[in-house]
Formats: structure tokens, C-alpha cells, sequence
């Protein structure tokens, strides 16, 4: 999908890019999807990628003010897509609260925390570009989708007119289904199971949302076949091996299942994703230097030298800013601790060491799976991990419940930035790669994004404060008399907490990450080997596979399935490879219009729910259990068939 960098003099024909009113509109599309994925992450964990909605509602809105170009377009869903990224800090903060260190989000702590891990973000994505985006050959799935989005808006003639009407198709179906699913809840989400062979228990099951199955495509059929083998050794493994010596015996079987992987079997997951990180990232060590060269000496270049479409921030600029992002990264550790000089200087350091090799391993990971399912709740484990160990050798054994409570404050606190940095980083390059695909400028989407990060880090204190008045946390509600059952799940903040505070009270299951550190060893020696023959099988994504829950998994390995099947077919009816590419470009734009539609469909519900003041406000009642998980078979089985077809059709 890659394409060669236009010409310097190509840019000029879409019109300009950055304009006041783009900059207004991208600062409320920004809190718009900040409103509605804040809600999402704190009730179900899960947030999801503004930058395909935002480029439709750009051109929507643009189009009602006398119309723009492409560039302004990728330039406003460019700093709206902050607030799908800002808001992965969800996944760490609220353990400050379930701990008891917090009572609330505090404005200037919380907005801090956003601002700085967000712009350290976008320095280091900056260098990261070259390699990552121009050098290393990734397929950027949602970068890719986003691009095909606004070119469709732009085009015009037969051709273009026929790729957008797939593109609302595409939407016009995920967007149906996504409300009669998630809206109307009369069609179930997925189905899960689970079978009992003896005392080993297996778990199977797949999810009914098209837009994963969009995301599967984009992605191809190499990572999603890592994905699968990770699903296999999860559930058809490691499971039923667990649940065999006794794991949660005293519990149904499915619920004993889904325990052991909740406790033990991710953290397998998690150490396949640490080796593999590492591995990754010593891969993509010359790249990354043969890009921080280039940077050097493109900074050095004049205008006239260099095309407008290389054209980063430059490196010295960024390097600087970067350093003195440590003097409010200070102060925040500072005024956390309330002292300890040896603390700030080592959770600063840590902060900048780890935070880049965390926002390279995130970026290397949008280019292979793209935004919306980087594993980012990954990387807070991993960083979780690593901050519970370091810090009881700077501050010393935690001593008695207060103790204990500090370090993994502080632990929570530095993985909170550096999550914020990853996302913003795993963001940042996607967008990157849209803007060389419609022949952007990238100093300028650079420009807009750290706007983004500070509209995005103004708006983020008050609304988790808002929600968490409203609702409460599981375990931590701010009043007495409130209903527990409303209280917000924070599923993943929790699951950080928790292991944070094992390693500091010494309780985690050490045997589980470990198992996955040499499981990790073994799939890296088998990915490069087999790198060696073309084929692409990340260890990282067999990481994700079994770390990610089964239902979605399975349902983007389903869209990889279809890539290829739909691919095999073309070839075997002899289709022409310019047939073949225009196959898969109409495959593309459907797949981007499940996603845009089941996205828009989750602003829109969130928006319901935030005003009704609880979930589900717009479900009806009697299609729980059968009913409704047959009509969701059978619509997800139909949505199949037909995007095979279409993919598989040979254009004319």
C-alpha cells in the first residue's frame, strides 16, 4: 500500500492546510470524541480511534462552509485524533483512586500528567517517522483507511463516485449494525462458550462486530495468523492446562475459564510482548538511526532543498523541547512525592528512557495492526511492571499499607506518562502515514497535533471528574449512599493496579511472566527465521493474541481470512494484478466504512448515554439470550458473504 513521495510542487493543487476555521473545528471535533471515549474506557476498557470518524465529520462540516481541501481535511482529523490517544491514560489513572492516594482527578496533576506524556509523545514520534512510516515497509491499517476516506471526499468522475459509494455503503451497514448491536442491543455483540474435557476447560467464541472484521483486512493475513497461534496457545493451551491442575475449580467452567486468562494467562501474553518488544525494537535500532541521520540533515537543509512533503520539525527544536518537558516532569514527580530529589531524578530518567522505547515499540505496532487495537493497556502493564520494580530500590522496601500505597502510587504515576506517550506516539505516526499518502506536509500535522494534546489535556481532568461524581469506580465510589451496580468497571486501570501491587507486596505470579519471557524467546527465533523467507509472523502479535480478549481476536483473524480467501479467488480466475489492486482498493474502502460506522455509531450512543445517565439507555427490552444472539449469527454471517464478494469481484 506504500506509495513514493510525490512531488515537491504536487502539494499546492489540494489547497491550503492549516486555516482558522480548520483549528476550530479540530478543537471541537477534539473534546467531542475526548466526551465520548473517556465514557467508553471507563465503563468497558476500551476506547477507540478518532481519526477515520473525524476526517468524515471535517469534510461533512467544511463541505457546509463552502467546501476544503483534502489537506485541510487531514489536517483537522490530524489534531482531532488526539482525543482518541489522550484518553488511553484511563487505562492507568484511575488506580490512583482505587488505592485510596486520590480522591478525585486534580486539574492541574491530571492535566499535567496528559500534557507532558502527550508532547513527549510527539517528539518522539518525530525521528521515529523516517523509520518507521517512510523506511519500514508496514501497512499503517488505519493510516491507509483514512487516506482512501478523504481521497473519496475529494475525488470526483465515475471512479471516484463509485469508491464513495462503497466507502457509505460500508458505512451505511456498520453504522446499522453497530446501533441495532450496541444502540437497540438486539443483536448480540458476540458469542462465547466454553467445553469441559475432563477438568480442562476450552474456551471459544468470536465477536459479531464488522469494523473488527474491517480492521482484519487492513491488517493482512501475516499478523493475523500470529494473532491466531496466540488465541490457540491462550485458550487452547495454556487454559485448559490451568483450569486441568485445579485453577478456579470451585467456579463454572466458562467462569473458570475466563478467570484463569483474566489472572494468569495474560501475564503470559505480557511477556511474549516484552521479548517481542525488545526484539522489535533491536530491529528497528538501524532503521531508527539511519532516521534520526536523516532528520539531522534534513534539519540542516534549506526550504528550497528539501520537498515539502519531508519536511519534519526540526530535530534540534524537538530535542530541545523534549529536555525541557523535564522540568514539569519534574515537578509533578516532585509535587507527588512531596520531595525525594533521588526519586525525581530517577523517575524522569526512566520516564525518558523507557517512554521512546515504549513509543517506538506502540509505533512499530500502529504500522502492523493500526490504532484502535494496539494492545496500549500492554505497554501500561509492561511499564506498571518495570516502574514496581525500580522504585522499591530508589525509595527502599515499602514499610507497612502506607508504604505500600506510595510505591505503587508512584509506580502508576510514571506508567501514566509513559502510556500517554506511547499512544500519542502510536497515533502520531498513523496520521503520518496518511498525510505522505495525500501528499501532507508533516511539520505542519506536527504543529496541530501538540494543539491537539493541550486542548485535549484542558479537557480531560474535568470530565473524568465528572464521570467518576456521577457514576463512581467498582471498589471506589466518591459518596456514601451511591448504587454500586451503576459504579464504572476502570477494568484495565484495575488490572494494572493489581499488578503493580503484587509486585510490590511480592504476590504476583512470577512463574506466568516468566513462562511468557521464554515462550517469547522461542517465537522470536521463529520469526526471524522466517523473515528470512518473506513471510511476516511477528512474536509480538502472538503476544496480543493472547493477551486481548477472545472475542476480538478472533474476529479480526476472521478478516485476514477473508483478505486472503477473497485474494486466492481473484488469482485463481486469472485476474490481471492492476484487477487485483483495484479489488482490494474497493475491499479497503468498505472495510474503512465498517469502521467509520461502527465508530460514529459509538460517539453517538456514548453522547445518549452521558445524557440519560446510564448505560444502555437506548436498549429494548425482550432480545436477550437466544433471540438475540441468533439474529446476530446470522446478520454477522450475511455481512461476511457480502464482503467477500465484493472484495473477490473483479472490478468492471
Amino acid at each position: 500500500m506504500d506509495q513514493p513521495t510525490p512531488p515537491a510542487t504536487a502539494g499546492t493543487r489540494h489547497g491550503a492546510e492549516i486555516t482558522p476555521r480548520g483549528l476550530v473545528l479540530g478543537a471541537l471535533i477534539t473534546v467531542l470524541f475526548m466526551a465520548a471515549n473517556v465514557y467508553l474506557g471507563l465503563k468497558t476498557g476500551m476506547t477507540f480511534s478518532s481519526s477515520i470518524p473525524a476526517a468524515m465529520l471535517a469534510m461533512g462540516a467544511l463541505r457546509l462552509v463552502g467546501g476544503s481541501g483534502i489537506l485541510e481535511n487531514n489536517i483537522v482529523q490530524t489534531q482531532a485524533s488526539a482525543a482518541g490517544t489522550l484518553c488511553n491514560v484511563i487505562l492507568v489513572l484511575p488506580g490512583l483512586v482505587l488505592i485510596g492516594h486520590w480522591h478525585g482527578f486534580p486539574f492541574w496533576q491530571t492535566a499535567g500528567i496528559t500534557l507532558v506524556g502527550g508532547l513527549l509523545g510527539v517528539a518522539f514520534s518525530i525521528p521515529l517517522r523516517r523509520a518507521l512510516v517512510m523506511g519500514a515497509g508496514l501497512p499503517y491499517p488505519e493510516g491507509v483507511a483514512a487516506a482512501e476516506v478523504l481521497r473519496a471526499g475529494e475525488g470526483a468522475g465515475r471512479d471516484a463516485g463509485r469508491g464513495l459509494a462503497v466507502l457509505l455503503a460500508g458505512l451505511a451497514g456498520g453504522g446499522l449494525v453497530g446501533f441495532l448491536t450496541a444502540g437497540l442491543r438486539v443483536l448480540a455483540e458476540g458469542v462465547r462458550t466454553a467445553v469441559s474435557l475432563g477438568p480442562a476447560v476450552f474456551g471459544l467464541g468470536t465477536g459479531f462486530s464488522l469494523a473488527l472484521v474491517g480492521i482484519g483486512y487492513l491488517v493482512g493475513i501475516g499478523a493475523c495468523l500470529a494473532i491466531l497461534t496466540g488465541v490457540v496457545l491462550a485458550w487452547g493451551i495454556a487454559v485448559p492446562i490451568l483450569t486441568a491442575l485445579g485453577a478456579h475449580a470451585d467456579l463454572a467452567p466458562a467462569e473458570a475459564a475466563q478467570a484463569v486468562w483474566a489472572g494468569q494467562v495474560r501475564l503470559i501474553g505480557a511477556g511474549i510482548m516484552a521479548t517481542g518488544a525488545v526484539w522489535t525494537l533491536g530491529t528497528l535500532a538501524r532503521p531508527i538511526l539511519v532516521g534520526l541521520r536523516a532528520g539531522l540533515t534534513a534539519a540542516r537543509a534549506s526550504g528550497r532543498d528539501l520537498p515539502r512533503q519531508e519536511r519534519d520539525l526540526p530535530l534540534p527544536l524537538v530535542a530541545g523541547g523534549a529536555l525541557a518537558l523535564t522540568l514539569p516532569l519534574a515537578w509533578l514527580v516532585h509535587d507527588f512525592a512531596g520531595g525525594g530529589a533521588l526519586l525525581v531524578a530517577v523517575a524522569v530518567s526512566f520516564v525518558l528512557l523507557f517512554g521512546f522505547l515504549m513509543a517506538a515499540a506502540c509505533g512499530y505496532l500502529a504500522g502492523l495492526l493500526g490504532s484502535s487495537i494496539s494492545p496500549i493497556s500492554g505497554i501500561g502493564i509492561i511499564t506498571a511492571m518495570a516502574a514496581a520494580l525500580l522504585l522499591p530500590l530508589v525509595l527502599g522496601p515499602a514499610a507497612g499499607p502506607e508504604g505500600t500505597r506510595f510505591v505503587v502510587a508512584a509506580a502508576l504515576l510514571v506508567a501514566a506518562v509513559i502510556v500517554t506517550t506511547a499512544s500519542i506516539a502510536n497515533d502520531n505516526l498513523q496520521d503520518l502515514k496518511t498525510g505522505q499518502l495525500v501528499d501532507a506536509t508533516p511539520w505542519r500535522q506536527q504543529a496541530v497535533l501538540i494543539l491537539g494534546v493541550a486542548v485535549g489535556s484542558a479537557v480531560i481532568a474535568p470530565l473524568m471528574a465528572l464521570l467518576y461524581e456521577a457514576y463512581g469506580f467498582v471498589g471506589a465510589l466518591p459518596r456514601p449512599g451511591m448504587v454500586p451496580e451503576d459504579a464504572m468497571a476502570v477494568p484495565q486501570a484495575a488490572l494494572v493496579t493489581q499488578i503493580a501491587d503484587g509486585i510490590v507486596r511480592g504476590t504476583l505470579p512470577w512463574g506466568m511472566v516468566l513462562t511468557g519471557l521464554g515462550l517469547g524467546s522461542v517465537l522470536v527465533a521463529v520469526e526471524a527465521r522466517l523473515r528470512r523467507r518473506g513471510v511476516s509472523f511477528p512474536a509480538l502479535t502472538v503476544g496480543i493474541g493472547m493477551y486481548l480478549p477472545l472475542s476480538v481476536e478472533v474476529t479480526i483473524a476472521l478478516g485476514g481470512l477473508l483478505g486472503w480467501a477473497a485474494d486466492r479467488r481473484l488469482a485463481r480466475a486469472g485476474a490481471s494484478p492492476e484487477a487485483v489492486e483495484a479489488a482490494r482498493r474497493r475491499g479497503v474502502l468498505l472495510a474503512s466504512g465498517l469502521l467509520v460506522g461502527e465508530s460514529g455509531i459509538g460517539v453517538v450512543l456514548a453522547g445518549a448515554d452521558t445524557l440519560a445517565g446510564r448505560s444502555g439507555s437506548l436498549a429494548l427490552d425482550g432480545f436477550a439470550g437466544w433471540p438475540a444472539l441468533a439474529l446476530g449469527l446470522a446478520v454477522f454471517a450475511g455481512g461476511l458473504l457480502l464482503f467477500y464478494r465484493l472484495a473477490a469481484r473483479p472490478p468492471g
